[in-house]
């Protein structure tokens, strides 16, 4: 790695080492026609798109000792389109759970949606209203274990009913863990209509029916994970509101943050305060 002061943001050697195989791998499957090994240390490259996802910052205003955008962007796309960034934290995922002394894929996922603004220069194509929420924008559903680990991802325009987004997160839950999910809790938005696409992959939906003597937001058991999951998510600046033109990009942002997430669980250091001291 060049010779530069850190930034919180960046990958510890320990944090580096569970990251670099699967970059390792990646670039010998992608020889240059040339032979040239690129100007960049690819641990710089995703050094960039962690500070990036910490800091909300534009492309152009990654700061100059970090590879230039057109680098980091050429990559993050291309590891979003061949499915690296994906590859990379569903790995630690797998590591986390193996930790924990869990199997590598769940029984029991927590789905749920959250509705957040769009940024101005997204495609209006791309966003509608949370008719509920009153949200212009996007919405993003995860898909998450007991741990709070993010086992599949959906973004789409806010307009998009809860129960279309889950029927996609059902879809990629079973893709992603080969079918050992059978259980799945959902809030009160979700409809009958999840429920029987549930039922049709083997997956049993239960609605987890609000209490009501409760005042505000009350954790509810189980289900909380994924609210705590979404709260972890916005401690990355990128994921506040929506930047991204393409929502798959979107929905690569969650990975790339999860995998900051995860990398600091499994080397346990602590994730840097935005509070000064």
């Amino acid at each position: 790695m060049s010779e530069r002061k850190p930034y919180a943001s960046d990958l510890s050697d320990e944090r580096w080492t569970l990251i670099e195989p699967v970059i390792t791998a990646w670039k010998a499957s992608h020889p240059s026609v040339s032979g040239h090994q690129g100007k960049y240390e690819m641990r710089e490259i995703v050094n960039a798109l962690l500070y990036q996802s910490r800091t909300g910052c534009q492309w152009s205003l990654l700061p100059h000792d970090l590879p230039p955008r057109s680098a980091v962007m050429y990559y993050y796309n291309l590891w979003r389109a061949d499915g690296t960034d994906k590859a990379i934290h569903d790995l630690l995922r797998f590591q986390i759970r193996e930790k924990k002394r869990r199997l590598a894929d769940p029984s029991l996922v927590v789905l749920d949606t959250q509705s957040k603004h769009a940024a101005a220069g997204v495609p209006a194509t791309t966003t509608g209203k949370d008719a509920a929420k009153k949200v212009p924008g996007r919405k993003r559903g995860l898909a998450v274990d007991v741990l709070g680990l993010v086992i599949a991802v959906v973004v789409a325009a806010a307009s998009i009913h809860d129960n279309a987004i889950g029927n996609a997160l059902l879809d990629r839950v079973v893709a992603n863990t080969g079918g050992t999910v059978t259980k799945a809790l959902v809030d009160q938005g979700f409809k009958n209509t999840l429920v029987a696409h549930g039922a049709d992959l083997g997956i049993d939906v239960e609605v987890v029916q609000r209490n009501p003597a409760d005042q505000g937001f009350v954790p509810q058991p189980k289900r909380w994970v994924v609210e705590q999951t979404y709260g972890i998510l916005d401690l990355h600046r990128r994921l506040v509101r929506d930047y991204e033109h393409d929502p798959a990009s979107s929905e690569s942002r969650v990975y790339w943050a999860m995998t900051d997430v995860m990398t600091r669980r499994l080397t346990s250091t602590s994730t840097p305060t935005w509070r000064l001291t």
